[in-house]
């Protein structure tokens, strides 16, 4: 429930990957997000936490992972594709922050059409 405040601050001018206007907001604000429930995980700051870690690297482990798509989940009112597992054969790619990140907001986008 800790996570439901997601886009509570409205849009904000960011300067990632091209992108302009409320879709960069957007993905500034899934990146925060999903940064902080990380950091949470891994019982860090969120900036010890950078795009190209895998969560191996921030010392999460399987448990911990599937913590975190849960706070994932419920953080978006998302479904992710992933299954613990077997997850080299999941659709969801978790090799580091930024595929999370990626993957999370492909998701959103795929919900709202």
């Amino acid at each position: 429930m800790r996570y439901k405040n997601l886009f509570k601050n409205g849009p904000r001018q960011t300067k990632s990957n091209g992108i302009s206007g409320p879709e960069a907001s957007m993905s500034q604000d899934v990146k925060e997000q999903i940064i902080e429930i990380i950091a949470e995980q891994a019982v860090l700051e969120t900036s010890d936490v950078s795009m190209d870690q895998s969560l191996a690297d921030l010392g999460i482990d399987s448990l911990g992972l599937v913590e975190s798509i849960f706070a994932i989940e419920e953080a978006f009112d998302i479904s992710v594709p992933f299954n613990a597992n077997e997850p080299e054969q999941s659709d969801f790619d978790i090799s580091s922050v930024a595929s999370i990140v990626d993957a999370v907001t492909s998701l959103i986008k795929a919900q709202k059409t």
